[in-house]
């Protein structure tokens, strides 16, 4: 029975050997995927910020401004792009809603971001715009891709609607995670203003005959966890201006918002535990499971070739002692002569 037993012990360690690269590279790209219906907010704050007064169109300090984001997946429109791109899609309708402190809407701009489910690479179809107006993006929004590499990237900006490297600058711990920093700044730009206003009967067109322009810089930071690819800390050092016009005293400048944005705590806490559990599930798939699958592989490898080198050798009849061996004429033995 050692010889069926060491055959299958070696077919199956053939099995698992093969089976820990096809996990790894065969099944880990195709399981490992954004949901289409996720959904997702965060909130954001400036403490204390600098924000323009429409009344008396000068700048002045408050103690905070709130920025929500919200991400929710359109399941229906990921369906329906799917059919045509030929792969997973997910579609995001995301919202930047700034109030001030009073609680009054500062601004509000809508995205509607495409991308692949699996890498992260931008999807083009029809709708992809941030507020209103349709873009083309490069580069990444929001996510990393799964197993983040120390590497720049390309950045999509929604407000200049470019795309910039943002640059690695290093591994750190943060929360108990190790984590890959990313930092990008974004020189002065020119930009559009916002559709939705904060004032009654002004609009971005009536700003613009008036020859006002909107100019925006910032440094973008991301603490990255590095095998989901999602960021659990993220921070903008952000300033906007109008500039010339007559909408400004004398055709000046004034700042219109200016502010260190930070996550708040809590979600801090709440997306740091979400991301340490989706971690455990793609280690499951790229570590543990090839891993695990390669080591039983090479003990039944090890087991298959015992059982088989067991099996070859001789065996004594039972019941019975092995004859003793013929004296040779050299071992000193002397015969009787007749």
């Amino acid at each position: 029975m050692r010889r069926p037993a060491s055959l299958v012990l070696l077919a199956l360690a053939v099995f698992f050997t093969a089976l820990s690269p096809l996990m790894r590279w065969y099944a880990f790209p195709r399981l490992a995927k954004i949901p289409p219906g996720q959904y997702q907010d965060m909130v954001l704050e400036a403490r204390p910020a600098t924000l323009l007064n429409y009344g008396t169109m000068k700048a002045e300090r408050v103690p905070k401004v709130t920025i929500v984001q919200t991400l929710k997946g359109d399941v229906a429109a990921s369906e329906r792009i799917e059919q045509s791109a030929g792969r997973d899609v997910v579609v995001w309708n995301a919202l930047s809603y700034v109030v001030g402190p009073d609680g009054k809407m500062v601004s509000a701009i809508p995205e509607r971001y495409l991308f692949d489910a699996h890498s992260q690479e931008p999807v083009h179809a029809t709708g992809e715009m941030v507020d209103g107006d349709p873009v083309r993006r490069e580069g990444i929004e929001y996510k990393w891709p799964f197993l983040t590499e120390k590497r720049d990237y390309a950045y999509f900006d929604a407000q200049t609607r470019t795309s910039a490297p943002i640059h690695y600058r290093g591994t750190r711990t943060f929360h108990g995670l190790e984590v890959y920093y990313f930092e990008q700044t974004v020189p002065w730009t020119k930009v559009a203003f916002p559709k939705k206003m904060p004032v009654k009967g002004i609009t971005p067109e009536s700003v613009e005959k008036m020859g006002t322009t909107r100019w925006y810089t910032t440094k973008r930071m991301f603490w990255v966890e590095p095998v989901t690819g999602a960021p659990v800390n993220g921070q903008e050092i952000h300033r906007e201006e109008l500039r010339g016009g007559q909408l400004l005293p004398g055709g000046g400048k004034a700042t219109a918002f200016a502010g260190h944005v930070k996550m708040r705590d809590d979600y801090i806490d709440s997306t740091v535990a979400l991301v340490t559990s989706q971690r455990t599930l793609v280690l499951l798939l790229t570590r543990y499971l090839p891993g695990g699958f390669l080591v039983l592989g090479a003990a039944l490898l090890a087991l298959s070739l015992h059982l088989e080198a067991r099996g070859r050798r001789p065996r004594a009849v039972a019941g019975k002692e092995p004859a003793p061996a013929p004296p040779s004429s050299g071992d000193g033995v002397v015969s009787a002569g007749p």
